[in-house]
């Protein structure tokens, strides 16, 4: 499945990550908005995973009861999706320095960079962001 994901690696290069997320709200009705998500090794299994950070309570919440996402990206007219369900890794749900590095590798993994670290860390801990990383079940585009 790695080899499949290179379409979308060649579109997060070219767009800085960014992509339309998809999840399913309560009443079922879909819910988008506008993330950086990149692909990055899942830190337990190693396998390929899209990876992005939020932290809206509501999206969170619909995330872990329905956790079924789509995520779409596009260079031009050219675009990558994939669909799977995912996976919240955020405060409380493993070691303060695990998701510190996992928050880091989502971001890097995006295209993101940053010239201070610290701040960005400081950030992220605040605000009380998780990592989503996705499983994809199903890859397709014209990329």
């Amino acid at each position: 499945m790695s080899a499949d994901l290179d379409a979308v690696r060649r579109m997060v290069a070219e767009e800085h990550g960014l992509a339309s997320v998809t999840v399913v709200r309560a009443d079922g009705r879909p819910h988008s908005s506008l993330v950086n998500a990149g692909v990055l090794d899942h830190p337990r299994t190693g396998d390929p995973v899209v990876g992005y950070v939020t932290y809206g309570a509501v999206k969170l919440r619909n995330l872990r009861a329905r956790p079924a996402t789509s995520l779409l990206w596009r260079s031009g007219w050219r675009w990558a999706g994939v669909e799977g369900d995912s996976e919240l890794v955020g405060p409380g749900e493993t070691d303060p320095e695990e998701l510190r590095l996992l928050l880091r590798a989502v971001f890097t993994a995006a295209g993101g960079t940053h010239d201070d670290w610290a701040e960005y860390d400081r950030v992220m801990r605040e605000e009380g962001r998780t990592a989503v990383l996705v499983t994809p079940t199903r890859i397709y585009g014209n990329g």
